[in-house]
């Protein structure tokens, strides 16, 4: 969900600038660079760039000022980590507000929204699922990817609810009417879409998702 730059003040903006700038500095320092020196991650991780930026481009416009879009960012997050993924969510957002689907204004705190919020959700479920439960493929794949791909991206709707509440845009009855009834239809097809996609490379591509490991996931299961 993005949401428009003209619904907050300058006072908000602000802040969401620095915490956007601050995060996307750390993903540049912590990046794992010499993965993408190998050609095919490389090209493995524009292609997703491009994948990204298409697929945020598919929108639904329910209101004038917010928007839904699939977000895909989980997969993303288990292929090539969080410091990656943010940058990738950053280009495809930048891309698709030089192309007109949203606001300079805004590109910071709609990158919160729908890339350093979801990113960090699914990276930190993704320790506290190898932390808890045993290594095993079906483990990884309907918890890691379709059930955290649907919870984050439900999880970011409601964030965007609360900050719109919070800031006086609109009142907590009037987003129950208008906003509020759309968010349990998110989370399925994000699941889908984002279990799937990292089914078929686990299965077909294993090298291409970084999180996955055939050693601890399949060997002797």
């Amino acid at each position: 969900m993005e949401l428009s730059a003209e619904l907050f003040s300058a006072i908000l903006h602000g802040p969401a600038w620095v915490i956007f700038l601050l995060a996307l500095l750390a993903a540049l320092r912590m990046a794992c660079w010499r993965r993408l020196s190998n050609k095919e991650q490389f090209n493995v991780f524009l292609g997703t760039c491009v994948v990204l930026i298409l697929l945020w481009l598919v929108r639904a416009q329910v209101e004038q000022y917010w928007s839904y879009h699939l977000l895909g960012v989980t997969a993303v997050t288990l292929m090539f980590g969080w410091s990656l993924a943010i940058i990738a969510t950053t280009i495809a957002l930048t891309a698709v507000t030089f192309n007109g689907g949203g606001d300079w204004q805004g590109l910071a705190l709609n990158g919160l929204l729908v890339g350093v919020l979801p990113v960090t959700l699914t990276q930190f479920s993704l320790v506290l699922v190898h932390s808890l439960l045993p290594r095993n493929f079906f483990v990884y794949v309907l918890l890691n990817a379709f059930l955290i791909g649907g919870l984050a991206a439900t999880l970011c709707g409601y964030a965007a609810a609360l900050l719109l509440a919070t800031s006086g845009v609109y009142t907590w009855f009037q987003l129950e009417q208008e906003l509020l009834p759309f968010f349990p239809l998110m989370f399925l097809p994000e699941a889908l879409i984002n279990g799937w996609i990292i089914t078929m490379l686990v299965l077909y591509r294993p090298a291409w998702v970084g999180s996955f490991s055939d050693v601890l996931y399949l060997k002797g299961k």
